[in-house]
């Protein structure tokens, strides 16, 4: 059985997905974010978010973490700019974890499950709910992503 962690990285709040299983049965998962704290200074919110990181990465142990490529929108470059540097601490957490890291684009991911790479946020979550057999609404939509990311890890890794 393999347990793949799915990060979807984001300043205000980090999606967290993990998967166990072999290819494409699914046995658990359990999904959830790691919030930030919009007063605090930035290296003190990429600090909390790599501490939960690697809590979750050493108590969990997962076998593979698959993270959602780095984007930015030419009208918002400084967004792209904070979301590398999320990305960034994801990345070091692994590789202090010893773990295997793959990078997904985002519009792979919503290819992957919901058939369509432009599909919006709430048509994902649906495929992702829909590949779990969960049946109430996955929230937030970071989480939904995160678990997109580790079905994905799961299916092709």
């Amino acid at each position: 059985m393999k347990r793949v962690i799915g990060i979807d990285p984001g300043l205000a709040g980090t999606g967290i997905g993990l998967v166990s299983g072999m290819g494409m049965k699914i046995d658990s998962y359990s999904f959830g974010s790691i919030d930030t704290q919009k007063t605090d200074t930035l290296s003190i919110r990429l600090a909390h978010i790599y501490d939960k990181i690697m809590g979750i990465l050493n108590d969990q142990k997962p076998d593979l973490m698959v993270v959602e490529d780095v984007f930015s929108l030419e009208r918002y470059p400084k967004s792209g700019i904070l979301l590398g540097k999320v990305s960034g601490v994801v990345l070091l957490a692994a590789a202090h974890s010893g773990i295997s890291v793959v990078e997904v684009p985002v519009r792979e991911s919503k290819k992957i499950l919901s058939g369509n790479g432009n599909a919006g946020k709430e048509q994902l979550e649906q495929a992702v709910r829909r590949y779990l057999h969960h049946e109430k609404p996955i929230r937030p939509y970071h989480a939904s992503d995160a678990l997109s990311l580790a079905l994905i890890g799961l299916f092709r890794y």
